[in-house]
């Protein structure tokens, strides 16, 4: 079954081009600030890819991602600072918990279609957001808890340059992950079960354990991007699963591209980059940044990067023809 307007990803051109994105960026920003937004480019990058998965591949929309990065991100802060743990066991409890996690309430919501699948995953982002505020005594309340930032297979988790390295290598390996899933079986499922669930279903996919995996998945990767978070920053609190973040990762989604995992990077970059360099536009930041998503939303429907990626394709067609 072909897909409807998202065209099948190149993995190894994409990477190759995220990669050297990656490694020239430090030679062209050097201060520390520059390093600091950039990290975070990447980390929210890697929770956009996951969701992109559910969104652009699987057809599902979650509004309760966000919780998912306050649990990896809550995992790595009660494991160091209550228990003593090493970041090398907490990021990959956290994974195991968000995947458990998702599993079990995967199972109910993803019964669910449209517009009701969209309000069962919010209630499920609420029900966290409230569970980490009122739990003072493990979570801090409000006000959140410090992460105790310890040294990872030996090295200092401190410094600008390790950080860029550790999530940029993350990031590598997140959008291997995703780029060789949607050219394999699995992906193929996938999108014919975004196209249509009734014909997927006729052609011997299980729908349930397809949707099931996906939502497992992308939870997964955001709680990864959860748990780095919380190491970066040192500081942890409930704010990670509230509404506007998951809506923030919805909108990175939308925005680069939906099955696009370059467009992920695109979309994240966006939503990072544009406060800091629109800081000095104070009153007008946010109606700016709002008229770049409605502009992007109106003329380049697809997303960003499959919109140029076509717009390049039909150039070098017609200069073929020509």
């Amino acid at each position: 079954m072909r897909s409807r307007g998202v065209a099948r990803p190149r993995p190894l051109a994409s990477l190759l081009l995220l990669a050297a994105v990656i490694v020239l960026l430090p030679f062209v920003f050097t201060a520390n600030f520059h390093l600091r937004v950039i990290v975070l480019v990447w980390i929210y990058s890697l929770a956009a890819i996951g969701l992109n998965l559910m969104m652009g591949y699987g057809g599902q929309v979650s509004l309760g991602h966000g919780a998912f990065l306050a649990i990896g991100a809550y995992a790595v802060a009660v494991g160091s600072s209550r228990w003593g743990l090493s970041p090398a066991v907490t990021l990959p409890g956290g994974v195991l918990v968000s995947a458990a996690l998702a599993f079990v309430v995967g199972r109910p919501i993803l019964r669910l279609k449209g517009h009701y699948l969209a309000v069962g995953t919010l209630g499920f982002g609420v029900l966290v957001f409230m569970a980490l505020t009122n739990q003072v005594a493990w979570s801090g309340g409000p006000d959140g808890m410090q992460v105790v930032r310890r040294a990872l297979f030996g090295w200092d988790m401190r410094g600008n340059i390790f950080w860029y390295a550790l999530t940029g290598s993350l990031l590598m390996i997140g959008a291997w992950i995703a780029l060789n899933l949607a050219n394999s079986p699995t992906g193929l499922a996938l999108r014919a079960l975004r196209d249509s669930e009734i014909a997927s279903s006729s052609l011997g996919v299980d729908i349930a354990r397809q949707k099931l995996f996906v939502f497992v998945l992308s939870a997964c990767y955001a709680s990864v991007a959860g748990s780095l978070i919380a190491l970066f920053n040192g500081h942890v609190t409930p704010g990670l699963s509230d509404f506007m973040v998951s809506v923030q990762l919805v909108t990175m989604v939308v925005l680069g591209g939906m099955g696009s995992v370059l467009g992920s990077v695109v979309g994240a970059a966006l939503l990072v980059l544009l406060p800091q360099v629109l800081s000095s536009l104070h009153d007008y930041e946010q109606a700016f940044i709002g008229f770049v998503m409605v502009a992007s939303a109106i003329f380049l429907r697809a997303g960003i990067v499959p919109s140029l990626a076509r717009a390049l394709q039909s150039r070098n067609r017609h200069d073929i023809t020509s």
